[in-house]
């Protein structure tokens, strides 16, 4: 008989790419998942995974079953997430995934009183600078700062993201204040390597200008890229989200050169064609209260 745990077992680890990261996911052990897997294959009469030391592949057969397989993992979890909603709670596991500075800043501090008053909701918060696939990964949800142009993710709102061009007071002493966006050109540029030298953008009336300043650094952190500003080595792009606290201690000053940089927002993504749970729509309503209109973050809200 086929089991739903092998099943599942199945999904996790093509999502996971590795049975012991899928162990991981599931909190099973390693040995667990994989007996589950072999007794799957036995029931389905067919290999399902070429393993080899280095990765795993689907095979032919495992092609034609994922889809289904994936569609009744789904179906299995929205039926629980269904159950838990009429009874008034929120349960079971959710997994999102976050960038290092907004996780560690506000999104850690916003959920964790969420947390605290759902307690069986089981939630792993993976936090990390790279540009994840939600849906090849395995995730819920993302939460990315800037624009997302994934067809495949339905992304909602949670909060406006002003950026701010920054440098310390003893970068703008020793270079001088640029007051336009030509000055800029001429300007050493501290970069998120994430988003490229092609990040600086503002709006005009003509529409968005891209301004290149010099490249003097590039980091794909945003703690980094604040501090590398505070110590002087040039001018940054910084979410008010980040900047914030360091202007109003007046380690950085915020710089006007007339034009405001391109409006961005804060937002929680999910794959497409997967109806939101219960549980990931409480917890988007919630961010979206905790963080406010004009978030509390933004020195000018």
């Amino acid at each position: 008989m086929i089991s739903i745990e092998g099943i599942t077992a199945f999904v996790a680890v093509v999502e996971a790419g590795s049975v012991s990261e899928a162990a991981r996911r599931l909190r099973l052990s390693k040995s667990v998942v994989s007996e589950r897997l072999a007794e799957l294959e036995k029931s389905l009469g067919g290999m399902l995974l070429h393993r080899t030391t280095r990765k795993l592949t689907l095979t032919e057969d495992g092609t034609a079953f994922l889809e289904r397989a994936t569609r009744i993992v789904r179906e299995i979890e929205d039926a629980a997430a269904a159950m838990a909603e009429r009874r008034g709670t929120l349960s079971g596991s959710i997994r999102i995934a976050a960038p290092v500075t907004f996780g560690r800043m506000h999104l850690g501090p916003a959920l964790y009183p969420f947390l605290a008053e759902h307690r069986e909701i089981e939630l792993t918060l993976d936090i990390d600078d790279r540009r994840v696939d939600a849906a090849s990964d395995g995730y819920d949800a993302i939460i990315r700062h800037g624009p997302i142009a994934d067809s495949r993710l339905v992304a909602w709102k949670l909060a406006p993201s002003r950026r701010l061009l920054c440098a310390s007071p003893d970068y703008l002493a020793r270079e001088g204040v640029p007051a336009s966006l030509t000055d800029l050109n001429s300007h050493r540029g501290i970069f998120y390597t994430n988003r490229g030298v092609a990040d600086w953008r503002f709006e005009t009336p003509e529409g968005a200008v891209l301004v290149r300043a010099k490249l003097a650094l590039g980091i794909n952190n945003g703690d980094m890229l604040r501090d590398a500003a505070i110590a002087g080595l040039g001018i940054a792009l910084l979410p008010a989200f980040i900047a914030g606290p360091a202007i109003r201690e007046g380690r950085l000053a915020e710089i006007d050169v007339g034009r405001r940089p391109e409006a961005e927002f804060i937002y929680m993504a999910h794959p497409e064609g997967r109806n939101p749970s219960a549980k990931l729509r409480a917890i988007a309503d919630h961010l979206k209260k905790s963080f406010g209109d004009p978030p509390y973050w933004d020195p000018a809200g």
